[in-house]
């Protein structure tokens, strides 16, 4: 099997709280072996000398979606699947140009495309897939236009394709076991309004508890859990009496929702970045301006969410939520989180949370042996300096995914 030795470099493991020198790492096959502050012995790895350089694990967004290529998400309408995963493609490449080693797709992406990037077809992060994220009618997840009789065909529909509806116990019951039947690792719905959705208001309540009820006992019956869109504390409350594991956004909770997540053992998905790019770019981009006022309506309470949730013990993980064209901005949330938490904390929450909301605590986000050899070496400390990854292109010296180099400048 083969093993490549990682030498000179500063160590920024996300369990240890500072950068530590005087390590090297031996990768075998697609996994860490061995990590030791003594020089490792491997006669037959390939050396690689990171110049001094920060080694650290590949990063986890927990919040992407890689169909969704456009900001105004009407004009799927118009896209063929073909078109659609020509679009996936080149999305899932540039973030893990980013360094993203690892995704979580929170509605659209398919078994499909997961199949393609782990038989290594196109280069992408690895992924965790909802499939259709599902809602009820006229709610998140209903993108039809009021002229709109019935449902479209899903075979040359690229917003159907990735947006379910269901009403009722037994539909949501239902549509979460083809979820399931697909392959999904977790399932999305749909609790609260949205911003890119054309009719439903923030504070609106979707999926009674009920419903809720029958998704996520669906998808424990599986062995996989429920992430709910949703903004207001009566709807994260909904969410935590019914057992979902993961609230996404949740810009406008308080102090009493966040206490009963953190009762019932649930993680915030927050995704500030997106709200800040769609106030500055949506426009041009389409977004309708009841949209836009919508973005306004929740956009404040990114980062309160951060510091309720910090005070209560509720563990944050990395998202962005960017859609289309704003995808390049999928690293400024490091940027925006610093004003209120520490770059360690943010770090952690790209790597060890990521990993835990994942469920692969020990194999993804950490260095420890037998992990996935999901490497970043950087130029710079993250530590000192976060905008140091909003220039992977230069910053990012050597991409590593299952042991396997994606970019390599070291020589």
């Amino acid at each position: 099997m083969v093993q490549t030795l990682f030498r000179n470099f500063q160590m920024l493991d996300p369990e240890r709280d500072e950068v530590a020198g005087g390590f090297e790492l031996l990768v075998e096959g697609e996994r860490i072996r061995e990590v030791s502050d003594r020089p490792i012995k491997s006669d037959g790895a390939t050396v690689v000398d990171c110049g001094g350089r920060t080694l650290m694990p590949g990063l986890i967004d927990s919040h992407v979606h890689v169909v969704l290529s456009e900001v105004f998400l009407r004009t799927l309408e118009n896209m063929p699947l073909t078109l659609m995963t020509a679009h996936a493609m080149k999305l899932m490449r540039a973030m893990l140009d980013r360094g993203f080693t690892t995704v979580r797709d929170t509605g659209g992406a398919d078994w499909g495309l997961k199949a393609a990037v782990d038989q290594g077809l196109v280069p992408g992060p690895r992924l965790f897939i909802a499939g259709k994220a599902i809602g009820p009618t006229g709610g998140h997840s209903d993108g039809r236009r009021r002229t709109d009789t019935g449902p479209s065909c899903n075979c040359c529909n690229a917003l159907v394709f990735s947006m379910g509806i269901a009403d009722g116990p037994d539909e949501v019951r239902k549509a979460v076991r083809e979820e399931m039947r697909q392959g999904c690792d977790h399932v999305k719905i749909m609790m609260s309004g949205g911003v890119a959705s054309p009719y439903d208001p923030i504070d609106s309540l979707q999926f009674s508890l009920g419903e809720v009820a029958a998704a996520v006992e669906e998808a424990h019956a599986f062995g996989r859990y429920v992430c709910a869109h949703a903004y207001t504390p009566e709807t994260i409350t909904r969410a935590a009496k019914a057992g979902v594991r993961t609230i996404e956004h949740g810009n406008l909770i308080d102090d009493a929702s966040a206490k009963l997540m953190a009762e019932n053992d649930m993680f915030l998905i927050a995704n500030l970045v997106a709200y800040y790019a769609m106030r500055e770019r949506a426009a041009d981009l389409g977004m309708i301006p009841e949209m836009l006022e919508k973005n306004e309506m929740v956009i404040d309470g990114g980062l309160r969410s951060l510091e309720i949730c910090k005070r209560a013990g509720v563990p944050v993980a990395y998202g962005t939520d960017l859609l289309g064209q704003l995808q390049v901005e999928q690293t400024r949330e490091f940027e925006i989180r610093s004003q209120v938490l520490s770059p360690m904390e943010i770090i952690r929450s790209a790597t060890l949370i990521g990993a835990q909301v994942l469920r692969r605590e020990g194999q993804l986000g950490c260095l420890r042996p037998g992990a996935y050899a999901d490497l970043l070496v950087i130029e710079g400390n993250p530590l000192k300096d976060l905008s140091i990854f909003n220039k992977p292109e230069t910053n990012l010296a050597a991409i590593v995914k299952g042991g396997s180099f994606h970019k390599n400048t070291l020589h």
